[in-house]
């Protein structure tokens, strides 16, 4: 994408009058898109950007500047100007990148070899689908977009990366009617593969996950209310710690002391059953990476070990602010931001419980197991969060669904009323916002069993 000797280059030049650390983040990337509802293709569309982020630190200031291109006159140019900032005078010097740490993603399928006629049939598939599985289902909306980018990275510390990669993903919305009721039912499934991940998960799958929850929910009754115990299922149940939790771990979170997690390390902070862990290294996940948006190489950190807290997650400004090591979470949405900490694939890890025998285990509660929009106070974990797809428990069985369910609670507090960990881990894809970006994410968790939550509802907890 960019010579070795022009990176040096541009790296003096910002440099050229002081300063204690320059950046350049260059990425190309491909995106399109393509939506059908009624049966109709709603929308379809495509675009290429290209460009290169310019940072500059100096003391506790920083200047940041972009590109929209990878002419080397215009990023002398900016380099220049961004350089200007700085009063001193420092005679520019190479700063040696000769080596790139280099990964190119090993994709069966690209997404600029998929025809759109092919993108078109299997969202036709998805519509068939659906739209068969049962009578009651007046609408379907499907969407499947995919990404392919280059990035490379180079810095005044002598760190440098490559990587290509690509990703897709594909979301249903089913709208069931029957008696006056109508209920919605959404899933997604997204990678950072080419169309060959529908080797693992065929769109007729996700059709019929999705076609399942709003049917199942045309007979949904009223909630209860109050406190009770609550089992939370897997995979997008790991929403609420992302959350309510996740974002107090982010290391900027901890320097602005907007966290309820500031001077909490190596303390207790859950029960002993949670782990948890960011891992962008996880192999295809929907937020995985090799190299972070500051080319630091991605791995697991453990956030929580046995209930204690042990890290949080850094960028390289955070990381120096708090004398603590990088962890590989310096993202950002494009070259246009600057980045932060950043979850990518955060998840409870599984645990030894069967999940039949936690729901066994409660006498009267609910099993939420999917979750709509909600509400979290990043400073005190504070959330609130709607039931998409929950159920009764009574004498140990799933019983009827319910509508109307909402969580409240404290992140931080729920965590410590974990008492059962399922074995069933499992993953769900979605979009995380932060300082006005935002970038792909995955969350976690198995089965897993909140001694007592509060629940709002309709119903007295007592009654029905």
């Amino acid at each position: 994408m960019i010579e070795s000797s022009l990176a040096n280059k541009i790296i003096a030049t910002l440099l050229k009058n002081g300063g204690d650390f320059a950046e350049i983040y260059l990425q190309k990337k491909i995106n399109n898109s393509i939506r059908l509802e009624d049966k109709k293709i709603e929308s379809s569309t495509s675009g290429f950007d290209l460009g290169c982020g310019l940072r500059l630190w100096d003391g506790d200031s920083t200047f940041y500047g972009y590109v929209d291109s990878a002419n080397k006159e215009k990023l002398l140019e900016s380099a220049n100007i961004l350089s200007s900032f700085i009063g001193s005078n420092n005679s520019g010097k190479d700063i040696g990148i000769e080596t790139t740490k280099r990964r190119y993603a090993n994709i069966a399928k690209k997404p600029e070899d998929i025809k759109l006629e092919e993108k078109r049939g299997i969202l036709a598939e998805v519509d068939n689908t659906a739209r068969n599985f049962n009578k009651n289902i007046i609408q379907v909306t499907s969407n499947i977009s995919d990404l392919q980018q280059e990035i490379f990275i180079a810095n005044s510390f002598g760190n440098s990366s490559y990587e290509k990669s690509a990703k897709v993903i594909l979301t249903v919305n089913v709208i069931a009617a029957k008696k006056g009721e109508i209920r919605t039912g959404y899933k997604s499934y997204a990678k950072t593969y080419g169309y060959e991940m529908f080797s693992q998960k065929t769109p007729e799958e996700v059709a019929i996950d999705a076609s399942k929850i709003a049917v199942k929910m045309l007979d949904a009754i009223n909630a209860p209310a109050g406190e009770m115990p609550v089992v939370i299922g897997p995979a997008f149940g790991g929403v609420i710690f992302h959350e309510a939790c996740g974002h107090g771990l982010e290391a900027d979170a901890i320097i602005k002391d907007a966290s309820v997690f500031k001077g909490k390390l190596n303390k207790k902070v859950a029960s002993n059953m949670v782990t948890a862990v960011d891992d962008p290294s996880l192999e295809g996940h929907w937020g995985s990476y090799k190299f972070d948006d500051e080319a630091c190489s991605s791995g697991e950190t453990i956030l929580i070990e046995d209930g204690y807290l042990i890290n949080y997650l850094f960028d390289l400004k955070s990381s120096k602010k708090l004398d603590s090591a990088q962890t590989g979470n310096g993202r950002r949405q494009s070259y246009r931001y600057m980045p932060y900490p950043r979850m990518s694939n955060t998840y409870i890890k599984k645990g030894k419980q069967d999940p039949t025998d936690i729901i066994r285990s409660v006498d009267k509660g609910i099993y939420a197991k999917e979750f709509a929009g909600g509400q979290v106070d990043p400073a005190t974990g504070d959330f609130v969060f709607g039931v998409s797809e929950g159920y009764i428990i009574k004498n140990g069985k799933i019983c009827d669904p319910i509508k109307g369910a909402t969580l409240i609670g404290n992140g931080p507090n729920v965590l410590k009323k974990i008492e059962a960990v399922g074995n069933d881990l499992g993953f769900a894809p979605g979009f995380c916002g932060k300082n006005g970006q935002s970038i792909a994410n995955e969350v976690g968790q198995p089965t897993i069993k909140v001694t007592k939550m509060t629940v709002g509802g309709t119903e007295d907890v007592n009654g029905g």
